[in-house]
């Protein structure tokens, strides 16, 4: 397969001259529409610069059906689905992308907790926190996780002590009428 120039110049200018990376993956998908790698850096163009999550949905969606196994475009449209929250669809996609060989486990496996502290299922968040960190083997990932469980820690204790908080006036309340 010939690398397309286009998308490899494309790729070199994103983020940073986003004139010149639109104008390449124009040229790079009018030479190969089916190109995975051009598909997938419009997806994120839209999402990443212009917040237009329908059309980063749409080319990542377009990417996937012509190779199911374009890794690359994995984690960009996870973080669509969940952007979009999407939940339901982000968690089946993980799901799917966990048993595919090749992807980053301990990264999908952070997203899902990630996904899991947005719907406050803060026991599966911690459960995934727990898998990822047995299997992560980059210090970023790591280090992601811990400051993840740090701040589901938090909330789970500031949950807890309002419930206690509420328990508490509720017998002050209580007190208070009997004595009166």
């Amino acid at each position: 397969m010939k690398a397309n120039k286009y998308v490899l110049k494309a790729l070199d200018a994103y983020p940073y001259n986003l004139e010149e990376a639109s104008e390449s993956l124009e040229y790079a998908l009018s030479y190969d529409s089916e190109d995975t790698t051009a598909l997938c850096l419009m997806g994120r163009m839209h999402s990443e610069i212009f917040n237009d999550f329908d059309a980063a949905k749409n080319y990542f969606l377009e990417a996937l059906a012509i190779n199911v196994h374009a890794i690359e475009v994995y984690p960009h449209y996870i973080n669509v689905l969940i952007w979009k929250e999407d939940y339901a669809d982000a968690e089946k996609f993980i799901d799917f992308a966990l048993g595919v060989k090749g992807t980053d486990k301990a990264w999908l496996l952070y997203r899902k907790a990630g996904l899991y502290e947005q719907l406050k299922k803060w026991k599966q968040a911690l459960k995934m926190i727990k898998e990822a960190r047995a299997i992560a083997h980059y210090t970023c990932i790591i280090d992601w996780l811990k400051t993840l469980e740090e701040r589901i820690k938090t909330k789970t204790a500031e949950k807890k002590k309002n419930k206690s908080g509420k328990k508490n006036k509720k017998k002050q309340d209580k007190k208070s009428k009997n004595a009166a």
